[in-house]
């Protein structure tokens, strides 16, 4: 009965002291990967900072040069990107029913009178 009593009572603890310390590890594995990151992005911050990069990634994607430099661009056939295929068309979807519904009653509809011109009096009878 005492065994028992004392196993009872020790084993919430334990479980808790393993559920820790297996959260400690994965904190640890967490925390040295956010390290990893943080020094990696520190050492490209310093990398584009840096004006020969600049320089270098301006000549790269833009395509800039310096005053004074002429430009080539090498074109060798068949190299070129081919022309993106043409977007697929669509039959256009009738609108749902509740939208005509709301059309006609947000639109006013023209009144027969509106629409048939004035009946003008006979020149004798001004």
């Amino acid at each position: 009965m005492v065994v028992c009593g004392l196993a009872l009572t020790l084993a919430v603890p334990m479980r808790t002291y393993f559920t820790q310390r297996a959260e400690a590890a994965q904190l640890a594995q967490q925390r040295e990967e956010l390290e990893t990151d943080l020094a990696r992005l520190r050492d490209r911050r310093a990398q584009q900072q840096d004006p020969a990069y600049i320089r270098s990634e301006a000549r790269d994607r833009l395509r800039l040069v310096l005053p004074g430099e002429t430009p080539y661009i090498v074109q060798v056939p068949g190299i070129e990107a081919p022309a993106p295929p043409p977007a697929p068309t669509r039959a256009r979807q009738p609108d749902p029913w509740y939208t005509e519904l709301w059309r006609s009653i947000a639109e006013p509809q023209p009144t027969p009178e509106a629409a048939a011109p004035l009946p003008q009096a006979p020149e004798g009878h001004r």
